[in-house]
Formats: structure tokens, C-alpha cells, sequence
């Protein structure tokens, strides 16, 4: 790649959920899809699956040096999302469950921009601190904990241990702040303890990431703004906001910084871009470049990407 590349020379290590993604063409809604009966597709394809594994491979192509930490079960679908990751320039860091098999999603689309995951992931969510092969921090600069709700020891305790660890060897640390399956269906309790134990965490990361209506959830806000003088009130150093066809935004500091996106000519890719632009930034995060440099890089980058002109999420190899 080009010398002026600015992700060259960055180590980043990701901590996250890996599994098959099994994805079809964007699909016409309509109730036939509720009824018995059979829909046809243009294509269906089996993909690298989970957030923590796509950042991962969406630094390497970016051309960074990544590590990735993510549990699989003993089983042959292991032995291929681990030579997937490897074919593509990532270094796995795979700890096998004996007991729990490697994840599976069934990632739907529809014309309309509307997404929806069924998952079953249980090497994922049996991850413990106690797993997670420390090594692969060594040399790293950042690293980005993805999937932070799916493991419910990581969440508690686990997390807080991870960015000791980090923070130990000198790493800046970054937390996606995505969906939590729990919201909407768990006790109004057990959401609030599990929005506490992120919380707990925060005040040891440099980056948090999200988008307007996963940040506010998470805050109990009423709008960003309010969602964004919370986060930096518990702690984190900056946020990434994510404000999709309305660009990016950095919040750091009590300022807001807003860079309007990079309007693509066409769509071959719908999803993903909330996980690359975040990717973006942390790789671009000790550089020289400004924060607005920074900013319109990385919507540069999602831009092309949705236009297809860059390919981040391999098909999983035989």
C-alpha cells in the first residue's frame, strides 16, 4: 500500500465476538416473509461474523497490524473462521470452548435499510478473563473491546481486568457502545445492573463509540447531547459519535466536532459502516492528523466502502 497510508505502522488488538455470519441479498418487505412458504434470493453467502471479528479485519485491510481475541468452540467451523482471519492478515488469538460450540447468525436485510439478526452464540458468551491469551496484547497500541454485552463474566468483572491489563502495557483503550440484546427484554433491573458494570469501566477508556440511539439508551438520555456530557462525565477521554448519512462526530471536552459524510454515488454495501468508521478512528488515534483530519479520513474510507470499492468482510474460507 502507499506510503501515505496513515493506518501503516499501527498495532491494534481486538477483543470480541467471532462467528459465521450467514447473509442473503437485501430482501423486499412483505408479510409472505411471516407465512410458511419459500422466498428467493439473488445471493446467500457465508461471511466472517461478529463485530470484534469484522473491525478486526477491516484494520488489516486498512493495512494496520491486528490481533484478535475471540472464543470459538472445539469444532470444525473454528478451524474455518481461524484460516479466514489468517488468509486475510489478522493474527488469531483463539481460545477453544470444549463445551460450548462456535456462533452462528442469520444476518437479514431488507430494500429498505432495516437489518435483523438471529443469533445463537455460545462460545461467545461463555468468555472469561481467565481465557483470554494475554500475549496478544504484546506491541499493541489500542485496544478496541467489541461485543461488550455478550458475555456476562466479561461484563462484570472481566472487562475492568482486560483494561488493568492494557493499561499496564501502555495501550489506549476504546469500548463500543452497541446494542445490548438485553434492552427492551430484560427486567428494568437487570438492564440497569448491566448498564452499571459498563459504566464501572469507563472511566479507564480513551474512546467510546456509538450511535445517536445506542448512546442515548445506554445514558438514559434525552437526546446526544445529553448522552455525550454523561459518557464524559463517567469518565472517557473522547467519544465517537456515529450520525450516519449526517457524517461524524468527536466529542471531547465539552466540544463537538462535526464532519458531514462523504456522499456515495451508489450502494453495494449496507451494513458495517458504524464498525469501520469507528475502526478509522482508533487506528487514527495517536497520528499527527487533526481531529476534523481524522474525521473526514475515516468518512472517506466508509464512503468508499459503501460504494464497494473496498472489501473488509471475506466469505469464510473452505
Amino acid at each position: 500500500m502507499a506510503k501515505e497510508n496513515p493506518f501503516l505502522d499501527t498495532i491494534l488488538c481486538v477483543v470480541g465476538n467471532i462467528n459465521r455470519d450467514v447473509k442473503c441479498a437485501p430482501l423486499a418487505p412483505s408479510k409472505n416473509l411471516f407465512q410458511d412458504g419459500a422466498t428467493g434470493g439473488d445471493w446467500v453467502a457465508e461471511t466472517v461474523g461478529g463485530g470484534g471479528a469484522n473491525s478486526a479485519l477491516a484494520a488489516a485491510a486498512l493495512g494496520a497490524k491486528v490481533h484478535f481475541v475471540g472464543q470459538v468452540g472445539n469444532d470444525a467451523l473454528a478451524a474455518r473462521l481461524e484460516r479466514t482471519l489468517q488468509d486475510h492478515g489478522v493474527e488469531p488469538f483463539l481460545p477453544r470452548d470444549k463445551i460450548e460450540r462456535t456462533g452462528s447468525t442469520l444476518a437479514m436485510a431488507w430494500q429498505n435499510g432495516h437489518r435483523h439478526f438471529l443469533s445463537n452464540l455460545p462460545a461467545s458468551r461463555a468468555l472469561r478473563f481467565a481465557n483470554i491469551p494475554l500475549k496478544a496484547l504484546s506491541h499493541c497500541a489500542h485496544l478496541l473491546r467489541a461485543d461488550i454485552w455478550f458475555s456476562e463474566e466479561m461484563l462484570l468483572e472481566g472487562n475492568a481486568a482486560l483494561f488493568k491489563e492494557a493499561r499496564k502495557k501502555g495501550m489506549t483503550v476504546s469500548v463500543d457502545l452497541n446494542w445490548d440484546p438485553e434492552w427492551g427484554c430484560a427486567t428494568a433491573r437487570k438492564i440497569r445492573e448491566r448498564k452499571k458494570a459498563v459504566r464501572r469501566v469507563l472511566s479507564s477508556v480513551d474512546l467510546a463509540h456509538g450511535n445517536v440511539r445506542e448512546m442515548c439508551e445506554f445514558t438514559d438520555a434525552p437526546n446526544l447531547r445529553t448522552a455525550l456530557e454523561i459518557l464524559s462525565d463517567c469518565g472517557v477521554g473522547a467519544v465517537v459519535a456515529h450520525l450516519g448519512s449526517k457524517g461524524a462526530g468527536w466529542f471531547e471536552k465539552g466540544s463537538f466536532i462535526v464532519e458531514p459524510a462523504k456522499l456515495a454515488r451508489r450502494q453495494v454495501n449496507v451494513t458495517g459502516t458504524g464498525d469501520l468508521l469507528s475502526v478509522c478512528m482508533m487506528l487514527l488515534h495517536q497520528t499527527s492528523l487533526s481531529v476534523g483530519e481524522r474525521l473526514r479520513v475515516a468518512n472517506a474510507v466508509v464512503r468508499d466502502f459503501i460504494e464497494g470499492r473496498r472489501r473488509l468482510i471475506p466469505e469464510l474460507s473452505d
